[in-house]
C-alpha cells in the first residue's frame, strides 16, 4: 500500500489550526505528521485536541525543520509569521496552505497599511493561488512540486460567494457595494482580551474596525478578479460585527443592479454559478442562516432584487468553509483527491 501524504500544522492550538489538525487526523487520504504550538509544547496532542494521536506538540520554532520531512504544511499562524515561514518551505518543494492574510493582497505596498508589517517575500505574492475553488478553480503545483495557497479570509469567502457571480455576469455595478457581515467570536481567534470575554460579548452586538478591517482590500481584489473587472473599478464598504455566538458568518451584501435586473435574474445567476458545487448551496435569502451551515464546510447563498438594489446573502462556518475546511478542500485538490474527502461527513451543529 502506498504511503499517504504527510501534513503538518503550524499553530495547531488556535481555533482554525486545531480544527485543521482534527480534520487531517481523521482524513482517509492524509497522515497528520506534526503539530506545533508554543503554548502547548511538550503536551500530548490527544489531550489538547481531543482525538487519538501519538503526537506531542513541538514549539513553533521547530516548524521549519519539521516541514522538511512532510509533503505539505498548513500555516495557522499570524500573517507576519506566515510570511517568514513560507519561503523556506517552498524552497524545500513543499505544498504550503496559509490560513493568514500573508499572501492574499497581491501588492506588497498594502501590507504596512492593512497588516502592519513590510512584506519580507513580495515575489511570492504573484505566485500565491487564492484558495476559493468555487470561484478561482483548483490550485496547481509548480514544476518542482511546491505550491502556495493563500486560503481566503472568512469574511471574504462569504462576501465573494454572494457577490462575484453577479458582478461577473454584469448584473450589478462594481461601485457602491456594501458588505454588512456578522461573525461569531471565534472569528477573532483565540485571544485573552477583555472585549472578547463572555461577560462583554454575551447579549450584545457591536461593529468593530470600521473602515479599517484588513479584509476590505481582499474583498475588493477578489471581486475584481472573479468578476472580470479592473480592481480600481470596485468600490466596497465593509463593516464587520461581532455576534454573541461561537461560530458562523452571515454576510448581507448590497449592490446597485444594472437596468432591468430582477430577482429572478440574480437567483438564476447564483443557481447557474454553483450548479454541481460540492459545498455551495443556493437557497431563498430567508433560509440563509448560521444554523444551516455551522459545523459543515457548506455555504448557503441567495439573492433578491428590485429596481434600486440587489441584496445577496451568504452564510458559512468561519472555522470550516472560512478557514480549516477550505484549506483541506485545497489540499484534496492539490493531491488529486475528491475535494469532498474528509469534509462531506461533517454535520451541522444546530438543528
Amino acid at each position: 500500500m502506498a504511503q499517504l501524504p504527510t501534513v503538518g500544522v503550524v499553530g495547531a492550538t488556535g481555533y482554525s489550526g486545531a480544527i485543521a489538525a482534527r480534520l487531517l487526523a481523521a482524513h482517509p487520504g492524509f497522515t497528520l505528521a506534526f503539530c506545533t504550538s508554543d503554548a502547548a509544547a511538550g503536551a500530548a496532542v490527544s489531550a489538547r485536541l481531543g482525538f487519538a494521536s501519538d503526537l506531542a506538540f513541538v514549539p513553533n520554532a521547530e516548524a521549519p525543520r519539521m516541514a522538511l520531512a512532510v509533503d505539505a504544511v498548513v500555516l495557522a499562524t499570524p500573517a507576519e509569521a506566515s510570511a517568514r515561514l513560507a519561503p523556506a518551505m517552498l524552497e524545500a518543494r513543499k505544498v504550503v496552505v496559509d490560513l493568514s492574510g500573508a499572501f492574499r493582497l497581491g501588492e506588497p505596498a498594502r501590507y504596512p497599511t492593512w497588516y502592519g508589517f513590510t512584506h519580507p517575500s513580495p515575489a511570492l505574492l504573484d505566485r500565491a493561488h487564492y484558495g476559493l475553488p468555487e470561484l478561482f478553480g483548483a490550485p496547481s503545483r509548480a514544476p518542482d512540486g511546491s505550491a502556495l495557497v493563500a486560503s481566503p479570509g472568512c469574511y471574504p469567502t462569504a462576501s465573494l460567494l454572494a457577490l462575484a457571480p453577479l458582478l461577473r455576469e454584469g448584473l450589478i455595478e462594481p461601485r457602491g457595494i456594501i458588505v454588512d457581515a456578522k461573525s461569531g467570536v471565534t472569528g477573532a481567534g483565540r485571544q485573552a482580551k477583555e472585549e472578547y470575554s463572555f461577560a462583554e460579548v454575551d447579549e450584545d452586538v457591536r461593529a468593530y474596525k470600521l473602515l479599517a478591517h484588513q479584509h476590505t482590500p481582499e474583498i475588493a481584489r477578489g471581486l475584481a478578479a472573479a468578476g472580470g473587472v479592473a480592481e480600481g473599478q470596485v468600490q466596497v464598504t465593509f463593516t464587520p460585527h461581532l455576534l454573541p455566538v461561537r461560530r458562523g458568518i452571515l454576510a448581507t451584501c448590497y449592490a446597485r443592479p444594472r437596468p432591468g435586473v430582477t430577482s429572478g435574474a440574480v437567483a438564476a445567476c447564483l443557481a447557474e454559478a454553483y450548479r454541481g458545487s460540492a459545498f455551495v448551496k443556493v437557497a431563498p435569502p430567508e433560509a440563509i442562516t448560521l444554523g444551516a451551515v455551522v459545523g459543515t464546510n457548506e455555504a448557503r447563498v441567495g439573492a433578491v432584487a428590485n429596481g434600486d438594489v440587489v441584496v445577496s446573502m451568504a452564510s458559512i462556518d468561519n472555522l470550516l468553509k472560512g478557514a480549516a475546511g477550505q484549506a483541506l478542500q485545497s489540499l484534496n485538490l492539490l493531491f488529486g483527491l475528491d475535494e469532498r474527502l474528509g469534509l462531506a461527513q461533517l454535520q451541522r451543529i444546530s438543528p
